[in-house]
């Protein structure tokens, strides 16, 4: 089984694994695929943290790349700059934007290197052959979803550039992604790219590696010191994805394994930690002291990820502190007090959400998930290229002597958190989540859905979900107000967000105590889960 986003998208994988591909390869051919109909969502030059489990190989590891800032960065060099931070601490506003859109705000490109090292690791067909739906979709074009649309028209938010501003940045993106007239593409609209197709046709005969050091290498490079970038060649030679264990939790009798910092999977393992205080089920899915309890749960893992938490190479992270069964106890105790956390903020304003998913069960019981993403896209575009590159350096904090502060070579913290459940010692959910911050809260929700109240997988991704990354509790707006009205009466500030489906995108499979599989792609994107029958 594939989930993913895009139909096309899962479309792919799903053919690679009829092909007698692995669950590495449909998720590599599928993410492809991702980065020529999603544009703005994920690329080759973005970032991301795939988890990879092949139980009869002995295998369970990540393959983690998340774009470190590159080599030409200080931690000083936009202290002078700040207006303020997203409400939810995904990132900071600057004069001039330079960190949101634009060469400045483009960290390392690590997608492309990460999918060629979990191919060479754990891949069964061949490079080339991962690359031939995307090439088909780049160049025979594809259609325009509701979901890239929206996108496109979105506006931004209270700072932020709009993503109509990404997109009109370069020629490239106006003559792919706008209209004569300057509008977004409509819906329905068939889009091709050739020069992405080029692009990913060489990097198919040739290797990643040309991306990097090659022809393609030397073209970014050109591009990248013709407008002044931070980043360079030599940030494009020295870089290296990550692969290490998981990082390991429990509940409920279940082992949680998901991605290791600047990852998300932290904040995951240590707010499951200590909701296994709370009788969750007698509460009541979404009733309001549910939503009181995890809500606060979220808000002092927040604040414990901003003091704490970012990449371990140049920051010191309390994780057996963080994830202790004592720190979760007092935390609980705090909570089932009533006393609320305060989650510190500079100047707050809103969060975006640019990123996309896919999880893959195969025949052997192969699993991956992975997430990826531009971050925010920069929108650049090298001309004859056809792909946008990251805008990664928008969430590193321009204040020195912070976790998330700017270092050459530092990777800054990102929800991400592609995870696996398994319960008795087998597979439960594969399941990740696009989303900023709010990733980390959507798939916590989903997997409380399953483990607590027993719902399937399409059930679990598709409930009403809420949020607290602030002070304030964020609501879906089919979370009704006979339920809010309660929180508000303790003292809350209620937001209730205009959206039906909010709160990460959450994608996952379960595995049945029957062996059966069970897909669930969130409604709030376009997604799709497609079962294959494959020969053994």
């Amino acid at each position: 089984m594939i989930v993913a986003a895009q139909p096309e998208a899962a479309e792919a994988g799903a053919l690679i694994l009829k092909a007698g591909g692995n669950a590495v390869d449909a998720a590599i051919a599928a993410a492809l695929v991702q980065t020529v109909v999603d544009p703005l969502m994920c690329g080759i030059a973005g970032f991301g943290s795939m988890g990879i489990y092949k139980p009869d190989a002995g295998v369970h590891e990540y393959v983690d790349f998340h774009a470190p800032a590159p080599l030409k960065a200080t931690p000083t060099m936009w202290a002078d700059l700040i207006e303020g931070e997203t409400r939810d601490g995904f990132g900071f506003i600057l004069k001039g934007a330079v960190n949101d859109v634009g060469y400045g705000s483009i960290a390392v490109p690590a997608t492309l290197k990460a999918f060629a090292t979990a191919h060479a690791t754990h891949g069964k067909l061949l490079w080339r052959d991962l690359f031939q739906p995307a090439i088909r979709f780049a160049e025979k074009g594809w259609m325009v979803r509701p979901a890239v649309y929206g996108f496109w028209n979105d506006e931004g938010s209270l700072g932020r550039a709009s993503n109509h501003d990404r997109v009109k940045f370069t020629a490239e993106g106006r003559g792919l992604y706008l209209r004569p007239d300057g509008t977004p593409r409509r819906l329905g609209e068939t889009i091709t790219n050739p020069g992405y197709a080029a692009t990913l046709k060489r990097i198919a005969e040739v290797g990643a590696e040309d991306f990097y050091t090659g022809a393609i290498g030397q073209t970014i490079a050109a591009d990248m010191e013709a407008h002044g970038a931070l980043m360079g060649a030599d940030d494009l030679a020295r870089y290296e994805p990550i692969r290490h264990a998981p990082m390991e939790g429990t509940y409920r009798g279940r082992r949680i394994a998901t991605n290791q910092p600047p990852g998300g999977g932290i904040m995951l393992l240590q707010m499951l930690g200590i909701l296994e205080h709370f009788d969750l089920k007698t509460m009541g899915h979404n009733s309001p002291e549910y939503i009181r309890v995890v809500c606060e749960t979220m808000k002092r893992s927040t604040i414990d990820k901003d003091a704490h938490v970012g990449d371990p190479r140049f920051v010191d992270i309390p994780v057996d502190l963080l994830l202790s069964r004592q720190s979760a106890e007092a935390a609980a105790a705090e909570i089932r007090a009533g006393i609320k956390a305060h989650v510190p903020r500079y100047k707050a304003n809103e969060v975006p959400k640019d990123t996309t998913h896919v999880s893959v069960v195969d025949a052997q019981g192969n699993c991956v998930t992975v997430t990826h993403s531009l971050g925010m896209p920069s929108g650049v575009i090298t001309e004859g290229l056809g792909f946008m590159y990251n805008g990664c350096m928008g969430v590193f904090d321009p204040r020195p002597g912070r976790a998330g502060s700017i270092a050459p070579g530092k990777s800054r913290f990102s929800a991400m958190c592609p995870t696996i459940v398994f319960n008795e010692g087998k597979v439960e959910l594969v399941i990740g989540a696009p989303g900023g911050t709010q990733i980390v809260m959507g798939v916590l929700q989903a997997i409380l859905n399953v483990v607590d109240f027993g719902m399937d997988m399409q059930e679990a991704v598709t409930a009403p979900r809420f949020s607290a990354t602030s002070d304030a509790i964020d609501v879906t707006n089919r979370i009704p107000r006979w339920t809010t009205e309660p929180l508000e009466a303790m003292g809350y500030e209620v937001i209730r967000n205009p959206a039906s489906y909010y709160f990460g995108v959450v994608h996952g499979i379960r595995v049945t105590p029957e062996g059966t599989l069970e897909g669930g792609a969130d409604p709030g994107r376009d997604g799709v889960a497609y079962g294959v029958k494959v020969k053994h």
